[in-house]
């Protein structure tokens, strides 16, 4: 078995007394002072998340554009320098090999955000499809460390605190500079529904930043446990949850990221005949009765206890009250305030179906 992989940051989640798991090949922080606690500041202020555990890809090269445009969902050609797209790498069959961003860093430059648990596949899979292409392929994710500084007051943190003025950066935009003379790339995208930004930098400088933000007060140390919270509550899928190799995006409800009218991408064939044909399967919201909680893989049962799906993540809702869940089910029982049941050990507790975002996004505009 391989040893765990530890963040850049790791010494300093333990001197902080952080609750650590393994978590996709790393020992990570689950939590510090609490989950709902480190929920609540994102929702109202700013907390930053240790993300360095993410896979980070560079396509270079002549083909880059081509290529990239050829294995990721979403259409990249001829968009401005400093955006980033959201889309998957699918399969031919149509099921997500991952989910991941994309960033055009230049005209033929691309940089590829990737799920920790992803990165090896990934590599292989990215490698195996650039035969015939003119590209160069970098496997940065052991060079670089990631920060995550979410919340309404990320702005003003990010400009008062690390000295980065974020003002100007739109939705889904990125910029590199320098920041005492250190290469960084600054993003605004964000997992929690919130306000937030990436800073991605070399994993000597990362910890020198983490320091800063901690030692202003202005940020909290937040774990992936209020992570999952947060990109639930809002109807953002997890790899390994909403989204799989078995799982196209047509049935989580993501094919709007899969340009059908741009030039052939892996999967666009699956994707197409799905979309036309409708899905077998939908990801849907539950809202249960009561306080039981849904966890990933119960089964989802119709009125008269046949099992039509499984939950794929629940939650007792932090910003949204209930117990809530995604869970993706038989297409005929998808439809909104159907009811259904959920199995939890050894008793069936009703739910009803509604929409996959209990939570709104608070994104700036």
């Amino acid at each position: 078995m391989d040893s765990i992989k530890l963040t850049c940051l790791h010494d300093r989640h333990v001197a902080a007394g952080a609750q650590m798991s393994p978590f996709a090949g790393f020992d990570m922080p689950i939590q510090y002072s609490g989950i709902i606690e480190e929920h609540n500041a994102v929702r109202s202020g700013c907390g930053v998340f240790d993300v360095s555990h993410m896979g980070e890809v560079n396509i270079s090269g002549a083909d880059a554009e081509k290529f990239v445009n050829h294995i990721f969902t979403n259409d990249i050609a001829g968009a401005p320098v400093g955006k980033v797209f959201y889309g998957m790498m699918l399969h031919p069959t149509g099921g997500v090999v991952d989910d991941l961003l994309v960033y055009k860093r230049g005209e033929n430059n691309f940089f590829l955000v990737i799920n920790a648990s992803n990165i090896d596949k990934d590599m292989a899979w990215i490698e195996s499809q650039a035969e015939g292409f003119d590209v160069e392929i970098d496997n940065l994710s052991d060079q670089l460390g990631e920060l995550a500084i979410q919340g309404p007051e990320a702005e003003k943190v990010m400009k008062e605190v690390l000295g980065i003025n974020c003002e100007h950066l739109e939705f889904y935009t990125f910029e590199e500079m320098l920041l005492d003379g250190v290469h960084i790339l600054v993003s605004r995208t964000g997992y929690t529904g919130e306000d937030g930004f990436e800073l991605y930098a070399p994993t000597d400088a990362i910890p020198g930043y983490w320091d800063a933000l901690m030692e202003s007060g202005r940020a909290v140390p937040c774990g992936l446990g209020c992570r999952d919270t947060l990109r639930f509550e809002v109807g953002l899928p997890l790899y390994g949850d909403e989204l799989a190799d078995d799982i196209t995006p047509v049935e989580a409800g993501l094919s709007m990221f899969c340009k059908l009218d741009k030039p052939d991408f892996i999967g666009r064939d699956a994707i197409a005949r799905q979309k036309a044909e409708g899905p077998a399967r939908k990801l849907v919201g539950l809202l249960l009765d009561g306080r039981a909680i849904a966890r990933h893989g119960y089964d989802v049962l119709d009125p008269d206890g046949n099992v039509i799906g499984k939950v794929t993540t629940g939650y007792q809702g932090i910003s949204v009250d209930g117990s809530i869940a995604a869970a993706l089910i038989d297409s005929r029982f998808a439809a909104k305030d159907t009811k259904v049941m959920v199995q939890i050990r050894r008793k069936t507790f009703p739910a009803t179906v509604t929409a996959k975002k209990f939570y709104k996004k608070s994104y700036k505009k």
